[in-house]
């Protein structure tokens, strides 16, 4: 499948690709979908800055959401999920480049009771559902670990691009939330963002190769911005590190270029993470890949809308 796969239009037929990618030249495409979906009311599970805020920058980072007691209780399921307590699915654990040591854990509410109320909460889902106006489902979950001394970079790119290209995702109407569970400060590896290069959409060059995945999730490099596009969007945006306390939440459009410097320090940073997709924008065919990834990188077929749960984790 190329650049030129087509998404449905009402009518159920395919119109042409608003988001085309992996062509043979990059280039720099206008953002065609709104950021902020919900007009913003008393009750909203935001402020009304925070939301113009997030429809600006395109990203949130939100300090003091969760007790210093949910956090304890996360972190320690985090713990057991990499340390071999947990029972986990086939094929839902990714290790460092040149290491057995855990990077990522998928499915986290499939295999975790706490994650999977976390990842209904109010506090986040709730967030997610109002930004996008609509019910949300999970797209994709995961606990990332970057170790002390060795834990790799991720390098630059937009959610987007992959998840339209290789998922099928077919308009910017996704959100991800970045729970920290373990300190974030500038030297070991945070969360980097652009500031409003959400609002234009690069469109990569190149190929897909078959199971791209499998390399991918190690380590990037299809679907990626080349070094001018990059050095262009951070003089005309600038980049913003996430940092702050365990406990922390940040949101970022699913569009916003953000990556992460390795760690080199002997203080490991790991986060929970969560994809929320609207309903109304459940993955088609991969408009840039010859077939889909699989289900534990993005949910397919009969998904269903989260039941937003309020109070306490714990």
């Amino acid at each position: 499948m190329t650049a030129m796969s087509k998404e449905r239009d009402p009518k159920g037929e395919r119109a042409q690709d608003p988001y085309p990618s992996r062509l043979p030249e990059e280039r720099f495409l206008p953002r065609q979908d709104k950021t902020v979906w919900s007009q913003w009311r008393p009750d909203a599970p935001l402020t009304a800055q925070q939301a113009d805020q997030f429809d600006r920058d395109g990203f949130l980072i939100v300090k003091d959401v969760f007790s210093a007691e949910e956090i304890e209780a996360l972190m320690a399921e985090s713990a057991a999920l990499r340390g071999g307590e947990r029972e986990l699915m086939d094929g839902s654990v990714i290790t460092e480049p040149g290491s057995d040591e855990v990077r990522t854990v998928f499915k986290l509410p499939e295999q975790s009771p706490l994650f999977n109320r976390l990842a209904r909460d109010r506090r986040v889902a709730g967030v997610a559902s109002f930004l996008l106006g609509d019910e949300v489902y999970v797209h994709q979950s995961r606990l990332n670990y970057k170790p002390g001394f060795t834990g790799k970079e991720f390098y630059w790119h937009s959610d987007f691009e992959t998840w339209h290209a290789e998922d099928g995702m077919p308009r910017m109407r996704a959100i991800s939330a970045s729970l920290l569970l373990t300190d974030n400060d500038a030297l070991n590896g945070p969360l980097m963002l652009m500031p409003g290069s959400h609002k234009e959409f690069i469109a990569c060059a190149g190929e897909t190769p078959d199971d791209n995945h499998k390399a991918s999730l190690k380590k990037q490099e299809v679907g990626v911005p080349s070094h001018e596009a990059l050095t262009k969007l951070a003089s005309r945006h600038g980049i913003t590190a996430a940092t702050g306390k365990a406990g922390t939440l940040v949101f970022f459009d699913c569009n916003t270029m953000h990556g992460s410097n390795g760690n080199i320090t002997p203080f490991s940073r790991s986060n929970a993470f969560f994809v929320f997709n609207a309903m109304s924008n459940r993955l088609e065919e991969p408009f840039g890949a010859k077939k889909a990834r699989p289900d534990f990188l993005a949910e397919r077929g009969e998904v269903q809308a989260l039941e937003v749960a309020a109070g306490k984790l714990v």
